[in-house]
This record gives C-alpha cells, sequence and structure tokens, in this order.
C-alpha cells in the first residue's frame, strides 16, 4: 500500500493558493480514478482507491501546513506503512512554475511542510514538486505563495494537475521515470515536424525541365545558319 500525500492549508480561503498546489493535485486524482468520499481521519482529510491491484490512500493533512508530518505519521502508523511507502506533493518555488520533478530523500528546502515531515518520519520518502516560480526575494516568500493562482496560469497549472493524475498509477509502484514521462506528455507535448521531409509528392513543386528541344531542321536549313 502507498500513502500519496498532498500538502496545503485547510479551508476555502486557502484553496487556490500557490500554496495549496498538492492539495489540487490529489483532489484530481481522487476525482480521475474514482476513489471514494473523502473522510476526516489521522487529523485530515483521507480518501482510499485502487491503480489495479495497488492500494493506495490519499491524505490532505488539517494540521496546516507547519505541522503536516502529525497527520502524515498517524496515517503512517494506522497503515502500518514505512517512509518507504509515502509520496508526498507539494509547492515548490525553486521550481519554474509548470515545472513538476519526482525525487526520493533529500532535504526540506525550507518548505515547513516538509520540514514538519522530517521531524516525524525522516526524509527517505519520496516527492513530486510541483513547481510555482519565485516571487525575486526571499521575503517575499510567504506573502507569495499565500497567494491565489492568477487567472493568466490557469492553463499551465490544469495541465500539471492532469499529468500528475495521469502518472499517480506510476507513483503508486515507485516507477519516477514512467511518472515523470506521464507529466511531460500534459505539459510539453511532441509537436508535430515542420521539416519537408517525407511530404507528399503532390504537395512538392516540380524541377524543371532541362531537356533541351528536339531539334526539327533539315540539314540544308542547318548549313544555311552556319554561312549567315
Amino acid at each position: 500500500m502507498k500513502l500519496i500525500v498532498g500538502l496545503g492549508n485547510p479551508g476555502a480561503k486557502y484553496a487556490r493558493n500557490r500554496h495549496n498546489i498538492g492539495f489540487m493535485a490529489v483532489e484530481r486524482i481522487a476525482d480521475d480514478h474514482g476513489f471514494g468520499p473523502w473522510k476526516g481521519k489521522h487529523q485530515g482529510s483521507m480518501t482510499e482507491g485502487r491503480f489495479g491491484s495497488e492500494k493506495v490512500a490519499l491524505l490532505k493533512p488539517e494540521t496546516f501546513m507547519n505541522n503536516s508530518g502529525q497527520s502524515v505519521q498517524a496515517a503512517m502508523r494506522f497503515f502500518k506503512l514505512e517512509p518507504a511507502d509515502v509520496i508526498v506533493i507539494h509547492d515548490e518555488i525553486d521550481l519554474a512554475p509548470g515545472k513538476v520533478k519526482y525525487k526520493v530523500g533529500g532535504g526540506h528546502a525550507g518548505n515547513n511542510g516538509l520540514r514538519s515531515i522530517h521531524a516525524h518520519i525522516g526524509p527517505e520518502y519520496a516527492r513530486v514538486r510541483l513547481g510555482v516560480g519565485h516571487p525575486g526575494h526571499k521575503d517575499a516568500v510567504p506573502g507569495y505563495v499565500l497567494r491565489d493562482f492568477p487567472k493568466a496560469d490557469e492553463a499551465w497549472l490544469d495541465d500539471v494537475l492532469r499529468g500528475v493524475s495521469d502518472g499517480a498509477p506510476y507513483l503508486a509502484v515507485g516507477d519516477g521515470a514512467k511518472f515523470s514521462n506521464a507529466v511531460a506528455l500534459r505539459t510539453a507535448p511532441a509537436r508535430p515536424s515542420t521539416g519537408t521531409k517525407g511530404k507528399a509528392q503532390s504537395d512538392a513543386k516540380p524541377a524543371p525541365d532541362k531537356t533541351p528541344p528536339e531539334d526539327t531542321r533539315s540539314a540544308l536549313q542547318k548549313l544555311m545558319v552556319r554561312f549567315k
């Protein structure tokens, strides 16, 4: 079994904040893959479902971001899970908007949600880092992540959430490469070639005919031309 955790803050006023992109991601996974209703459990909101034979629980901690580890630890104890069974989806200011990175282990990079999870279960869990961009100065970060995504971001945000949902079955089996590929198919789809290779013959301009015209003059006419 795997526990996929989306980080965010509870309450309607935070619902569209950049800091809540983790909540948005697990909500999209639940909707797209037919998970059961969300229920209050383990100091959070939880739903369960399956990807094939793999059982998965989705968790939105309701302890507020800074205490996310309490909820994650409670759910792990209930399901008897190890840190390697946990995947945390969170906002990442050090990645450009729309970029998605998967990693296992590492530091918390100042993210208070990850800091709390580190303190409760250690660092050896997987993370899905969803880029939201940086405001340019560290003092502006708190206000930046606690503001809603602007309308201009809606297109790439929807692509990211759909991509994470498409790749969720691969998260459940620990295949980071296939997960990343599923996301890329949404966020950076292959573009048709603009070259001419393989172009239909009907589209190509015919080459000019360089064959000289047949000379139909008589021998006498040719001789007369020579002596003009």
